[in-house]
């Protein structure tokens, strides 16, 4: 009976150690609204944190396209909060042909998401106002608390995984 319950303590001990705090973005093309999604994928909250979101490292020259008039190519969307507005200080503000968003993250829970929609557009081809996994490989994802930062970039999978430290 004592040897299953060192056992079991161990293999607790040993969990709570392998415990990670992973964040996975994915970019879903969509028309007439394009969407980011945030996941926090590992076992640990990831708690007064800034999420950077910049399109710039990507070579296709991708903006949001968030007003009529501007560099944007036909249809336009502002940020539409879709899911976690809640766990953000406040709704991020992003002007007509920015390249980067930056989200305040008081609280994400495991398993929890932050969602919104916007319009993307690609400025070099001539299919602008669509934008495929390999257009947005390259773009970068931070996310920074306290003394720490992380980064990935998306992949031509159109997602990038941040890969934190043990909780």
């Amino acid at each position: 009976m004592k040897i299953s319950l060192v056992i079991g303590a161990i293999i607790m001990v040993a969990a709570a150690a392998l415990a990670k705090a992973d964040l996975v973005v994915k970019f879903i093309e969509g028309a007439p609204k394009d969407r980011f999604v945030f996941i926090n994928a590992g076992a640990c909250p990831i708690i007064d944190a800034s999420i950077l979101l910049d399109l710039s490292p990507a070579p296709s020259g991708l903006i949001f396209d968030t007003e009529d008039k501007g560099p944007g190519i036909e249809v336009f969307q502002p940020l539409e909060m879709i899911k976690g507005a809640d766990t953000l200080n406040s709704t991020p503000t992003v002007k007509d042909g920015e390249t980067a968003i930056r989200l305040d993250v008081v609280m994400l829970e495991p398993g929890k998401t932050i969602a919104f929609t916007i319009d993307v557009d690609d400025t070099t081809s001539k299919r602008g106002i669509t934008v495929t996994g390999s257009e947005i490989a390259g773009a970068q994802v931070t996310l920074k608390k306290s003394q720490s930062s992380a980064s990935s970039k998306f992949s031509k999978l159109a997602q990038a995984i941040i890969e934190l430290n043990d909780c």
